[in-house]
């Protein structure tokens, strides 16, 4: 009978979730959705000197941003548990000792002074099946002398016993058939007696075996371990029930060569952490796509994009799209560059499907932000005139360029002018000098005198009245009429903008334009 599809992500707690770990558990979703499986959220700490308090409090936050929803493990339950593995001592001496029994594994005592003197010894030092019998280890040392050093509190570690000239076949969806042979492995270290623990190449076996996971989807960087897992698997008679493993491409940098780091977000300006991280030990914060505007749906179908490819022209895809279209096979082998304003583009794509009622809430906190209160009615009203506006902006280069609205917080510097008058006018602003001449202000007395008779002030009722007026006397108030409620050459049509602001507004910007060019 087939078994259930279980997946799981387990990340370590050991400091921000890094965004290529969201498309690892966003491609372990999907994959689980698709077949009607579970998906399993696992914390690996068994490395308790990297423990950093808040770490995984911040990672659960982060899935429940970016909606990924997971079916049991840490704070979700379930009955596979423990899933903190720190949790799970006991279960895994149990299988340390099976290893040992069968002679699997073996103890070793060697200091890391002893290991470091052998490294100088020999050049390219591995502790494998050429070197073990030179180590202090129960393979050279008596049962009595074994038994005697962890008696008297000998600190020791678990290696597992490596055969050479094998070639170890790992089945991957994404790679096909990887051959390695065992000889350039080394004899991994297991467990650990100074702090009662097992490393991650046993815990990560044991749980996947105990919590009946059907496939590994991981990154590229531990497909070199996968061997070594085939291998675990065999030994402690588990071969029938392996996991088929998928290793994803790497997310390269957006420029150069080499992994996506931390250091190319701040030098180009983008987050490589989903949400804000403030580091409990240096006190640095480092940026996060939600604290900078970007909606969960459009992160989640930017990471989704990113070695994947859904065989068809569609890029904006929603949650349950993704799952219909996903397929493992179809995952690149070479690394996907990080394309941050590829991310932008999503990101304006999912605003623009908004109701502008949506924008809303966060540009009503820009507002007060700036002091100046509104309602949702009338900062719906910006949003539907401004949102298609194109900005300009300089890059980290010093370089001017333009791209479209892309987060709520561009709307500010485009539409500051609807809730705050021009106080002055820039006369050597190129738009202003252009449009506002010696004779402007008569034009523009008249056309106060035009909309002072105007009762119904709506875009309608504006048009009926100028719109003859002007044709008639051949008047072309439009730019300086911007100029005067503006202060410069930006913002929606002119009626639409006066109707915002109402009459008496409007006439009383045109009257100070009047005063002051």
């Amino acid at each position: 009978m087939e078994r259930k599809v279980r997946v799981r992500f387990a990340p370590s707690p050991t400091g921000p979730l890094h965004i290529g770990g969201v498309r690892t558990a966003l491609y372990n979703y999907l994959f689980a959705r698709q077949h009607g499986g579970d998906l399993i959220f696992r914390i690996e700490d068994t490395d308790s000197t990297r423990f950093v308090p808040g770490a995984e409090e911040y990672i659960i936050e982060a899935f429940k941003w970016l909606g990924i929803k997971f079916d049991e493990g840490v704070s979700f339950g379930g009955e596979h548990g423990p899933y903190r593995q720190s949790e799970r001592r006991d279960i895994y001496k149990q299988y340390v000792k099976q290893l040992l029994d069968a002679d699997k594994a073996y103890i070793a005592f060697d200091t890391p002074e002893e290991l470091d003197a052998k490294r100088a010894e020999i050049e390219n030092f591995q502790y494998d099946a050429s070197t073990r019998m030179q180590m202090r280890n129960s393979l050279t040392l008596s049962k009595e002398e074994v038994d005697s050093l962890i008696a008297e509190g000998h600190q020791y570690v678990v290696r597992f016993k490596i055969e050479p000239g094998r070639d170890v076949h790992v089945d991957d969806i994404i790679r096909g058939d990887v051959n390695i042979n065992s000889s350039v492995l080394d004899d991994k270290v297991l467990y650990k007696s100074a702090d009662q623990l097992p490393t991650y190449h046993l815990a990560n076996i044991v749980d996947d075996h105990l919590m009946e996971v059907t496939h590994v989807i991981r990154g590229e960087e531990w497909l070199p371990s996968a061997p070594l897992h085939v291998l675990l698997y065999e030994a402690f008679g588990w071969a029938d029930t392996m996991p088929r493993f998928a290793h994803l491409p790497l997310l390269l940098k957006p420029v150069g060569n080499g992994k996506l780091s931390k250091r190319d977000g701040d030098k180009l300006g983008f987050p490589v952490f989903p949400l804000e991280w403030h580091d409990p030990k240096s006190g640095e914060m480092s940026s996060g796509y939600r604290e900078q505007g970007y909606l969960p749906q459009a992160v989640v179908n930017f990471l989704a994009l990113l070695g994947w490819n859904p065989g068809n022209d569609q890029e904006v895809m929603t949650l349950d799209e993704m799952v219909q279209l996903f397929d493992l096979s179809k995952c690149s082998k070479a690394g996907a560059r990080f394309d941050y304003i590829k991310a932008q583009w999503f990101n304006h794509q999912y605003l623009l499907a908004q109701d502008a009622i949506d924008w809303t809430p966060a540009f009503d906190k820009i507002l007060r932000d700036n002091g100046i209160e509104s309602t949702p009615e009338r900062e719906a009203q910006v949003v539907d005139m401004m949102k298609l506006k194109v900005i300009e902006y300089v890059d980290k280069e010093g370089n001017k360029k333009k791209r479209n609205i892309s987060f709520v917080s561009d709307l500010w510097p485009l539409t500051k002018f609807f809730f705050v008058a021009p106080e002055t006018y820039d006369k050597e602003d190129k738009f202003v000098r252009k449009n506002w001449k010696e004779d402007t202000s008569d034009m523009m007395r008249q056309l106060v005198a035009q909309l002072e008779t105007i009762d119904d002030f709506s875009v309608e009722g504006q048009k009926a009245v100028v719109d003859p007026w002007a044709e008639t006397t051949g008047a072309r108030p439009w730019n300086a009429w911007r100029v005067a409620l503006v202060g410069t050459g930006q913002g929606p049509d002119m009626y639409e903008l006066s109707a915002f602001l109402g009459k008496d507004e409007t006439i009383r910007r045109i009257n100070n334009a009047i005063n002051s060019l």
